[in-house]
Parts: C-alpha cells; sequence; structure tokens
C-alpha cells in the first residue's frame, strides 16, 4: 500500500492521530455542552472581573503553577533635609548649643562631633535630637512655672455652658406637680378606664350601691395611673424619639424617675388594696392582673412582636370585667360579653390611630400591625367592627339586655363597620382618621344604649315597683 519508508511513517503517524481523535470526540462534546451551560446560567451569576476586587492593592506573583498574595510593604519614612534653592542637593546642619546653660557644657563636645565624618543616618539622628532640644528650651524660657502652656484657661461663658450639659439635680415647682402627675398617669386614658368600669358596675343585675361604686371606680383609677405611669418609667428613651410621646414629664426631665416610680407605687399599693378590702378579692386581682399585663407583656411586646395589640386589647377588655365583679362578687357571662365589647371596639380603634402614626412608631423602634404588616391591620380593624354587631344580637341572649337593645345599636355599628370597610379598601389617612374619630363617639353611645336597654333582675323589678301596685296582704283574724 505504501510505496516508501517515508509514506509508511506518515500512514502510521495519521493512523495513531485518527483513533486518538476518535477517543477524544466524546469528551470534546461533554466540554463543549458544559460551556454552553456555563453561558447560558444567570447573568448575576457569571464570573466578572468585580470578583477580583481583593486583589485591589496588593502584588499577585505566580510560583510553580500557584497564585501568592502578599501585601505592599510599607515604606519607612526617609528624613531627609533639602536645600530649597537646588533641589537635588542636600545640606547637613551643625547642631546649635542650647540656651539652657545646664547644657553649656556640652557644647563643645558636641562642635567636635559635628566635625567628625558621620554616616548619614547619624547626621539625621543628631539634627532631630537637636531640633527636640531646641523646642524644650524654648518652652522653658516662655512658659511660666504656675501656668503650663498646654492648659486651656475657660471662661465663664465656657464653664456655664459645659455645666449647662451636664446632669444636675431637678428642680421641681411644687405647683406644676398636679399637672405632671397628670400626664405621667395619661389622665384621659385612666378617665376613659374608670367609665368603662363604671359602665360595667351598672349593668350587672343587682341593686346599685353608689359607696360600692365610689370606691371601685376610685380604686380602678388608682391602678390605672400606677400602670400608666410604670409604662412611661419603661419607655423614655423611646419616647424621646417619637413626636407624640417627646413633651412627656419624664422625656423632658421635669421628675426623676425615681419620683415616677414613687408615684405609681402611691398609686398602685392603696388601689389594689382597695380593690381587694373594700370591694372584694375577685376584683382586687382583676386590678393587680391588669397592671402586670400592662407593665410586664403590653410594654416589652411593643418592641418585640405584633401580638402586643392583641394583649392591650385584653387589658382593655378587664376594665368593664372589674366593674361587674365589683357589683355582684362573681364572674358571669354578662361581664365577659362587656370585656368582648371593649375587646373588639380596640381594634378599629387603636388600629386607625397607629395607621397615621406609622412614621412615629417605626421611629421609636415599636412593632406595630400598621408597621411591619398593614394589611392585616386593615384586615383586623374590618374584622372587629363586624364583630360588634354579633356582640350585640349576643346580649338579649344571656339576659344582659332586652331585644331592643340590637335593633337600636345596629346602625352605629353599620356606621363603624362601613368606616372600616372603606379603611380596609383605600388605607389611606383620610379614612383611618375618619374611624378612629368615630371610635371615639361610638363606644360612650354603646354602653349608653345598652344601659337604656338593660335587663333588670327580679329584685330590681320588684324594688322598682310603686307601692299602690303592691299585693295587700291583711292579717288572718
Amino acid at each position: 500500500m505504501y510505496k516508501t519508508p517515508c509514506s509508511r511513517l506518515s500512514g502510521f503517524v495519521g493512523v495513531s492521530v485518527k483513533q486518538k481523535l476518535a477517543r477524544n470526540v466524546p469528551r470534546c462534546n461533554q466540554i463543549a455542552r458544559s460551556l454552553i451551560q456555563l453561558h447560558r446560567r444567570d447573568p448575576s451569576n457569571w464570573l466578572t472581573y468585580q470578583h477580583f476586587n481583593f486583589l485591589k492593592r496588593q502584588y499577585v506573583s505566580k510560583n510553580t503553577s500557584e497564585l501568592h498574595q502578599r501585601a505592599i510593604p510599607k515604606q519607612a519614612p526617609v528624613l531627609t533635609i533639602v536645600d530649597e534653592r537646588d533641589d537635588s542637593v542636600e545640606r547637613q546642619v551643625e547642631r546649635v548649643p542650647t540656651i539652657n546653660p545646664a547644657a553649656t557644657d556640652a557644647g563643645p563636645q558636641a562642635e567636635d562631633a559635628t566635625h567628625k565624618p558621620q554616616d548619614k543616618l547619624s547626621i539625621l539622628k543628631s539634627t532631630a535630637e537637636n531640633a527636640a532640644a531646641q523646642n524644650v528650651s524654648v518652652s522653658h524660657m516662655t512658659g511660666t512655672p504656675d501656668e503650663p502652656p498646654h492648659v486651656q484657661v475657660e471662661t465663664e461663658e465656657e464653664r456655664q455652658a459645659r455645666l449647662d450639659r451636664q446632669w444636675k439635680q431637678l428642680k421641681v415647682d411644687r405647683a406644676d406637680l398636679p399637672d405632671i402627675y397628670a400626664r405621667l398617669s395619661k389622665i384621659k386614658l385612666t378617665a376613659l378606664v374608670v367609665t368603662t368600669a363604671a359602665a360595667g358596675f351598672a349593668m350587672a343585675p343587682v341593686p346599685f350601691d353608689p359607696v360600692m361604686f365610689f370606691v371601685s371606680s376610685l380604686g380602678t383609677g388608682l391602678a390605672s395611673c400606677a400602670a400608666n405611669s410604670i409604662n412611661q418609667y419603661f419607655e423614655v428613651p423611646f419616647d424621646s424619639n417619637m413626636n407624640r410621646t417627646k413633651n412627656r414629664p419624664l422625656v423632658r426631665g421635669q421628675i426623676s424617675p425615681l419620683h415616677a416610680v414613687s408615684f405609681a407605687l402611691a398609686c398602685g399599693v392603696p388601689g389594689v388594696a382597695l380593690l381587694t378590702l373594700a370591694v372584694n378579692p375577685l376584683t382586687g386581682f382583676l386590678g393587680a392582673l391588669n397592671i402586670f399585663l400592662y407593665t410586664c407583656c403590653y410594654t416589652p411586646l411593643k418592641r418585640l412582636s405584633i401580638t402586643n395589640t392583641w394583649v392591650g386589647a385584653v387589658v382593655g377588655a378587664i376594665p368593664p370585667v372589674m366593674g361587674w365583679t365589683a357589683a355582684t362578687g362573681c364572674l358571669e357571662p354578662g361581664a365577659l360579653l362587656l370585656g368582648g365589647f371593649l375587646y373588639s371596639w380596640q381594634f378599629p380603634h387603636f388600629n386607625a390611630l397607629s395607621w397615621n402614626l406609622r412614621e412615629d412608631y417605626s421611629r421609636g423602634g415599636y412593632r406595630m400591625m400598621s408597621v411591619t404588616h398593614p394589611a392585616m391591620c386593615k384586615r383586623v380593624a374590618l374584622r372587629h367592627s363586624l364583630g360588634l354587631i354579633g356582640l350585640s344580637t349576643l346580649a338579649p341572649v344571656l339576659d344582659v339586655t332586652t331585644w331592643t337593645f340590637p335593633i337600636i345599636s345596629l346602625p352605629i355599628n353599620l356606621y363603624i363597620s362601613y368606616l372600616a370597610f372603606r379603611f380596609y379598601h383605600k388605607g389611606d389617612r383620610s379614612s383611618a382618621r375618619k374611624l378612629f374619630f368615630c371610635s371615639l363617639w361610638h363606644l360612650p353611645m354603646l354602653l349608653l344604649l345598652a344601659l337604656t336597654c338593660k335587663k333588670y333582675s327580679r329584685n330590681q323589678e320588684g324594688a322598682a315597683l310603686p307601692p299602690a301596685s303592691l299585693p295587700l296582704t291583711f292579717p288572718a283574724s
């Protein structure tokens, strides 16, 4: 087949190359497929030159097929004295003897030393030492022993400004204490708590006792003042970041924290004792439980989880239950129904309020539904607004009111549900503001309608009958 030896050699080489190519074809196909897949990947995962930013300010050298990195060595500062007239010529500076008499004996030795041949490093070192010695001598001449030059004399204005920035003893005017105590105890919120407790007392199916009514209202108000004061004591660093709460007494420093805690104890201890001893132990227990839930559960949860809103609703639902138990001495379904009214009412009220204060709550570090879960905030407000209609229907079933109450309360319940639906649909500041202001008059109106439709007990009905309508009994002869 091959005519010459060269042809045979070239034929053998061609056959061997062909066999190697045939063996490497599958491997080449696999490499090609992997390259295509690499090219089709997400561009964000491609390897770009930005991945080599760590090589910045570093040298890269290749030795034995390995990549080594070493940091740029820091250059040591070289102290050279260059003549301004010629940049290429360095000049030596002779050491000048100091003015200090103690150093006069060393002057000739220094002059002899400068005339000796020295290397460049020793000349620079002696020059630096000479400059330091001159500075010391000049400072000895210009300074005075009474007033060192590095001590700055403080003027009277600077001293007064420095003292104003420091903590100092607070001076409280006694005439301002009533207003401070009122803001410390959140007097408007305390008034709402006392009003709901009074409504629970009045709705109880027992004869009205004015003395017990006054004592229970006083104890409930004192317990509320204590809880609100402790709440402000814990939230001073957070209230200072919010526009709504930055003017509170503790934030402005009108009273000391010890003063605020003392006021809280002066209200809480007598309040709980009054409810326990003068009313009944059950009401006292509920008062103490409410203080604990508000200060130890609701207050820290405001910065941890959105469940603080549900815990706060339980806190707001307890006062009418306290009023009921203060009148009856026991926990009945009617008390739980009144608590349910307050529980459901607080969600449209507070969610609408917090919706327009989202920036403030976020700045203060509070985790509210309006900040972290805005869609849930609107849903919950609508759900509990509709729940007020169901609770109103449940009142006559539990013999708390007559069947007139769910009928006459239906318009106001439908109206607040309509505003809650608008708030759910739009989610703007205007709809939230309307829902909030509606909730302010909706609760007292609802409680007033329930009081007018109250179902009296048999003892009260018998006591309310006029004398003429009572059956006459004659003694037996």
